[in-house]
């Protein structure tokens, strides 16, 4: 009997001793879930929660109407700037990783709530271009089609920054025409059957590194290496805008062949219509003291002076693309900040924000809705990382409803 006491004791005692252990295994657990849950919000939910936000105009059609006709063609593009991939020299491995993990998911988010036909980066898509070797290249490009994926019917299009061939005293035609085998601008995009792009008669290993040209319906992009618009008479600059002036002329006998038929011989027909310029080097302006909005420059930056040449273009290169092409709006980046500035006869331009987090705590990119006689941008915020802040409260729009405001623009 005092055999079978002492063993019941025994164990009592041993099932006192695992409660403990067991509480602790519960906690344990329920940590995990909670970080775990935290993780998979942070890192890819969030996403899904800011952007979903966000939705293109509904378009009104003869069809929706009740009318008999084919529905109008409908543009829908995607702009971003300054990704700047790092490379293998600059940056710990960490912050690259974590940072190419907040863009990929940041973009492929975008891409599969938006859907957008083209998507267009406005140079330093990579940061160490300008000096890195061929198999050092050839890694950062692997590494940026795997961020930057998409769809066979989606366009890709990038102009070259200063950190992806160098600035004037680095650039050299090697660099040009690595950058340009990259992002081949030779491309047909067809959409619902609709020739929607067609590229111009740049070849894509130009030596110059000239204007491409992309036309879409009533709407005609062209892409400007702004690195050559130095202005010194150099051979990648003179051929720059050599072809600068020969584009300039096509763009000028399809806006006036009505008038002046005579004049424009059998140049090729653009479309009548005022280009939209995306370039990486902003034009000129003295600061960015007259930006606003959160994605502006910090404060203690806005009132730095702007070098010529190495933070905005020159002024009298600025003159040449507006007196020359005649655009409609301006797009660039390069500064890592929004602004809107009106130059010249009311020409608008459009400082896109980085995309990257290691550039600021807000990335943005710019969305643009178009169709025959509209043109609508608005930017979105992804999310502000600063203080936790994950709730997407950061997220706002241009040009939708009364989240924001339209650029408004010319039809021609």
């Amino acid at each position: 009997m005092a055999a079978e006491d002492t063993a019941s004791t025994r164990l009592g005692a041993g099932r006192q001793h695992l409660r403990p252990l067991k509480r602790r295994g519960l906690v344990l657990l329920r940590l995990t879930a909670i970080v775990f849950a935290v993780l998979v919000f942070c890192e890819f939910l969030i996403y899904y929660l800011v952007i979903f936000r966000c939705s293109w105009p509904a378009v009104k059609t003869p069809v929706d109407a009740g009318g008999l006709g084919t529905p109008e063609p409908v543009l829908r593009a995607m702009f971003l700037a300054d990704t700047h991939l790092l490379g293998a020299v600059r940056g710990h491995w960490l912050d690259k990783l974590r940072r190419e993990w907040q863009m990929e998911r940041a973009f492929q988010t975008a891409l599969w709530l938006l859907q957008p036909e083209v998507v267009f980066i406005l140079g330093d898509v990579f940061d160490e271009g300008k000096w890195s070797s061929s198999q050092a290249w050839a890694d950062d490009v692997g590494r940026f089609w795997k961020i930057f994926r998409h769809p066979p019917h989606v366009q890709l299009r990038a102009v070259a920054g200063n950190h992806d061939i160098g600035f004037h005293y680095q650039m050299n035609t090697y660099k040009i025409k690595r950058f340009e085998k990259v992002f081949n601008p030779e491309r047909l995009f067809s959409w619902k059957g609709i020739n929607f792009c067609v590229p111009g008669t740049q070849s894509p290993v130009d030596s110059t590194g000239g204007p491409w040209l992309i036309s879409c319906p009533c709407l005609s992009f062209v892409m400007v290496n702004s690195v050559a618009l130095e202005g010194d008479s150099c051979d990648i600059c003179s051929g720059a805008e050599a072809e600068l002036l020969e584009l300039s002329h096509r763009l000028n006998c399809s806006r006036e062949q009505e008038h002046r038929p005579q004049e424009c011989g059998d140049r090729q027909r653009l479309p009548a219509s005022a280009p939209i310029l995306l370039q990486h080097f902003p034009l000129y302006r003295r600061n960015d003291a007259n930006c606003s909005g959160e994605d502006a420059a910090p404060p203690d930056e806005k009132y730095t002076p702007f070098k010529e040449r190495y933070d905005a273009l020159s002024q009298e290169a600025s003159r040449k693309l507006l007196w020359w092409l005649r655009p409609r709006l301006v797009l660039s980046g390069h500064t890592h900040s929004a602004c809107e500035v009106l130059h010249g006869a009311g020409v608008l331009e459009v400082s896109v924000p980085s995309f990257s987090w290691r550039n600021r705590n807000n990335p943005s990119f710019i969305m643009a809705w178009n169709k025959p006689g509209t043109l609508v941008f608005f930017s979105l915020f992804v999310y502000d990382e600063t203080c936790g802040q994950v709730s997407g409260s950061k997220t706002l729009t241009k040009g939708m409803g009364d989240l924001g405001k339209v650029f408004k623009l010319p039809d021609n």
